[in-house]
This record gives C-alpha cells, structure tokens and sequence, in this order.
C-alpha cells in the first residue's frame, strides 16, 4: 500500500485560501482524470466539502507523488502552487487511512461528530467509480470509512459532541437562544436544492418556521425539494418553490434565508441585502459600527494625538528610523518603538532619557519623557527576553454605536461564498458565514466520547493495514498453491503413463493422497507467512516467498489483476 492524500482545510488553511481553492463538480472530475493519468498515481479520489479539498492517490513513489498532487491541486484550484504550500497537508501510507478515519467519524470536522461528512465521503467514492480512478486500494479504504464512521456514530455518543453544520449554523444566527424558539413562526428563504440546502430546509421545518420558499437555477429540483417539505409527516410547514430571480423580492419578506449554491460568484450582495432590510424597516441598511478597531481609526483621523504635525526632523539624534514611525504618533511612545529590537530599544530608551527630544505641546496629565524612558526601558527588558516586541499596542476603546437589532438573519454555507461579507457591517442584517462558524467552532467543548471514538479509529487504522498488508501477499500464495497444483497434475499424468492398466478407483485415490502431502505441505508456510506479511515490515515476505519456490512474476501479477477485476465488478458503496 502507498496511500498518499494531499489536502487542506478549515484546520490547516484560512478560509479566504479555501474559498479561492474550492473546486466545482467539473473541476473534480477534471483533476481526478489528471491525476490517474499522472506517472506517480494509479488510483485517485477527491473529497471536497466547504470546509476542505483532499486529494487521495495510490502512488509508487512518495516525493513524486507529494509534488505532482500539490501541483495538481493548485492547476485545477486556480491557486498558485507557492500560496497554496504552506497551507497543505501531507499523510502517507497509516497515517493517511488515520485521517480519513477520523475524517468520517467527525472528529476532524469543523463541528466535532457531524455525521454529514459521511454522505459528502460516499460521493466522493461513486465519483471515483464512475471515473474508473478508484481501485483496489481506494474503494477498500473509503468503504471501510464509511463502515468506521457508522461505528463511531452507533456505538458511542459521539453525536452529543456535534450537530450538523447547519444547526450550528442557526445556534449563531439565534446568539445563543433556543433555536426552535427563535426560528418558530418565521419565514425562511432557502438558495439551492443540493445536499446541504436540503439539509437546512429539513433543518428549517422542524424547527417550527411557519413558511419555506425555496429558490433553484433549476426550477424542477427547487419544486421537488419543496413538495419533500411539504409532504413530511413531522412538520406541517408551508413550503413553495420560486425561481431564482424571485430571490430579491423573496429577501424582503424573510425573516431567514439560507444559501448554498454552486455559483462562483455572488449570489446575494451587499446592496441586495440593504435593499430587502430597507424594505422591511423603511430606513436605509448603512454601515454599522463593527468594532473598536474601527472606531478608534475613526477617532484617530478626527483628532490628531500628541506628536500629531510635528516634524519627526526635529528629533534630532533620535535612534529610530523615523520614516517608518507611524503618522499621528509621538516618537517617545510605545507605539513608535514596537516590534524592535532590544539593541535598538536600549539606544532609543537612553537618547530619550537625555532629554534631547525637542519640546512639544503635551495634553494635561501626560507623561514627560522620564516616564517615556521607563517606559521604553520595560520594553527593552522584554524585547532582551523574547526577542522583539511582537506588535504595536492596541489604542485604547472608545465606546461603539449601538446596533440595532437585526431583521434579517442570513446563513451562508457555501464555498467559495454566496453573500456578500460586506452584509457583516450592515445594521438591520446578522451574518454567518463559514468563515464565523470557524472562529466560533474553536472554542467548541469536546464531548468526552471523542475519547473513544479516537480509540476505534486507531484500532480500525491497525486492523486495516494488517489487511492490506495480508491482501498483498495473496496473490503470491495463490501462485504458489497454482503451482503446487500444476505439479500435481503433471506428476499424475507421468504415472498413468508408466501405468497405464491403473483403474479409476486406484487412480483417484492416489491422486487424493498427492494432493494431501501438497496441500499439508503448503498449509503451515503458507498461513504463517500470511500472519507475519500483516505485521507491520511483512511487505518482504512476498518478494521472499517468490525467490524461495522461484515463482514467475506474470503468474503472481494476473492473479493480482484478476482479483482487480472481481472487485471492481462487487464494488459498491457500504
């Protein structure tokens, strides 16, 4: 087995790369057909969620296949290959069948213990199918995923860890209030009929929201996925579908629109966002107050701090370089001096304590430059300590406008986004995006069954390289019983030719007994090194048992490929 997967995600990659990075259907099948055709790769998968692009290959040399894969990646991702490296990820061989393991149990996911991924990894593995890039070795691995991550889920409560993205997605939208009683009564837009708008819609309606409108390119799946609300025996919402360029109208009257499409572009802008919240309120959607940061840029633009227009040439002798000093700053403060170092913050903290710094008008109660000095030595202390001051201080807060409540509340799970992330700073309208959930999904808990669901995934990863291992070694032990049977019938043959008056009944029950001391024989070599080639290092035990009964390498390899074939004609989905 050379298992190699090549990826990023949520974990490795800001979400602005794996927006950019985000292949379409087409994009996938393009780079699985490059891969297979790749020299290093013989079989080839691509899972590609919202939250992550791997691309899994069985390559016959390490390095080679490390860098065509990246290559790969970032042809068909549009990324440049320089970008795109240092926020890839590499496993080979146990440790690539370990992440998908963990992968399919949900631990790897953005909300620990979704069960959702399973049903994105099982499509992955039908593409793969139907492309024919999907070998031996890849529908054995995704196979036994989806069989360890259904294990994960019935045999632990890993479930209670987790929820589906879009739940999670909605508990952001409610800030923390129960979500069936947020959502009751309201009225939900939902953009697209995949996978996961189907999964919000069913989301939507057994939260309780009295109305679902549902908006598709293709107005045929938007109905279909509208009569499926319509007619569930658990909900009695009220479900219609509506073309897509109905969604500005339909904007204005939903309290909820949840969006996941396969568009490139942007589906809702920030000015279509504005224009529904000012249909609802009457007053114009402007720009809010989103956080101190801004409000102090604000300030500082507004009022000049001390040092602010005066001629940083008139600091004469001063250590810094005085070009780089930030405008609106005094040279004697911290924020001038950060990110030096401390060779530099000692010069700069003496010539301050010199006093030669040319006078400047100073605000009642601000520190002269003796405890500008003190100030720069603690600095230089620090700077001896760590090496450098790592930033500048931040400026103080200045209390924010209040918001609003918002009026519109807007879920986009789609990669690369749907909704425009300007509508983050609009007041009437509260987004959530992947790139939220992220952040918030950090400081997730971790129930304690993650505990035990890492216990059966290192347990499955051992039992399926010892199976593969075992599985490389069969072709061999078949060649040899072939040929043990070979001899036998050629042994029996010579004998009915020295004697040809043996009757049947004789010649059967020597042929039996050959038979027997061969396969008594072969019995014990043959399970016994079937044993030790599981074994992790058993790979030489073919090459050996070869050399030992001089077996002929085009026997072993069409018993390998006529196994191939077997499985690609089982093959299927657990």
């Amino acid at each position: 087995m050379s298992l190699l997967v090549v990826g990023l995600s949520h974990r490795s990659a800001p979400v602005s790369v794996l927006e950019r990075a985000s292949l379409n259907a087409d994009a996938q099948l393009k780079l699985l057909q490059d891969t297979v055709a790749a020299e290093p790769a013989a079989e080839a998968a691509v899972l590609a969620t919202c939250n992550r692009i791997e691309l899994y290959a069985d390559v016959d040399k390490f390095h080679a296949g490390v860098a065509e894969l990246s290559t790969l990646l970032a042809q068909h991702s549009g990324v440049g290959l320089e970008e795109l490296t240092p926020y890839l990820y590499v496993h080979y061989e146990d440790r690539a069948v370990h992440h998908l393991f963990s992968v399919a149990c949900g631990l790897d996911s953005m909300v620990v213990g979704e069960g959702q991924i399973l049903g994105q990894i099982k499509d992955s593995l039908a593409r793969a199918q139907d492309l024919h890039s999907a070998g031996r070795l890849l529908n054995d691995l995704f196979q036994q995923a989806l069989r360890v991550g259904k294990r994960a889920h019935h045999e632990t409560g890993i479930d209670r860890a987790g929820q589906s993205l879009v739940t999670f997605g909605l508990e952001q939208l409610s800030a923390g209030a129960d979500v069936q009683q947020w959502a009751r009564g309201k009225k939900a837009l939902v953009i697209g009929a995949g996978s996961m708008s189907s999964l919000a819609a069913a989301t939507l309606a057994r939260a309780g929201v009295a109305e679902i409108v549902v908006a598709n390119r293709t107005f045929e799946r938007a109905e279909r996925l509208a009569q499926i609300l319509s007619e569930g025996d658990d909900t009695d919402v009220l479900a219609r579908a509506v073309p897509m360029d109905s969604v500005p109208g339909e904007l204005t009257r939903a309290d909820v629109a949840v969006s996941c499409t396969g568009a490139t572009g942007l589906v809702l802008t920030a000015d279509a966002v504005a224009a529904a919240v000012e249909g609802r309120t009457g007053a114009p959607a402007e720009a809010a107050t989103v956080g101190v940061r801004e409000a102090d840029e604000r300030r500082t633009a507004e009022t000049p701090l001390p040092g602010a227009g005066t001629a940083v040439g008139a600091d004469e002798n001063c250590p810094l370089d005085l070009s780089s000093v930030p405008s609106g700053f005094s040279v004697m403060g911290e924020a001038a001096v950060a990110g030096m170092d401390a060779a530099t913050l000692e010069q700069h903290g003496a010539w301050a304590a010199g006093g030669t710094a040319v006078d400047r008008p100073r605000e009642t109660g601000r520190p002269g430059p003796e405890a500008d000095a003190e100030l720069i030595g603690a600095l230089a202390a620090t700077a001896t300590r760590v090496g450098r001051i790592p930033e500048r201080r931040r400026p103080e807060p200045v209390a924010e406008v209040p918001r609003p409540e918002p009026v519109l509340f807007l879920l986009d799970l789609a990669m690369p986004r749907d909704i425009d992330a300007a509508v983050h700073r609009l007041a009437g309208a509260r987004l959530v995006d992947i790139e939220s959930l992220a952040d918030a999904s950090a400081d997730a808990p971790m129930a304690a069954d993650v505990d035990m669901v890492r216990r059966i995934v290192a347990d499955e990863v051992a039992a399926f390289g010892a199976a593969q291992r075992a599985a490389h070694i069969t072709p061999t032990v078949v060649a040899l019983r072939s040929m043990a049977a070979d001899v036998v019938t050629g042994e029996i043959a010579r004998l009915e030719g020295r004697l040809p008056g043996l009757d049947d009944k004789h010649r059967a029950e020597i042929t039996q007994t050959v038979k027997r001391v061969v396969d008594k024989l072969l019995h014990a070599p043959t399970v016994r090194v079937k044993q030790l080639a599981a074994e992790p290092g058993g790979a030489g035990y073919a090459d050996a048992l070869r050399t030992l009964f001089d077996l002929d390498q085009e026997t072993v390899a069409s018993v390998s490929r006529a196994e191939n074939s077997t499985t690609e004609k089982n093959r299927g989905p657990a």
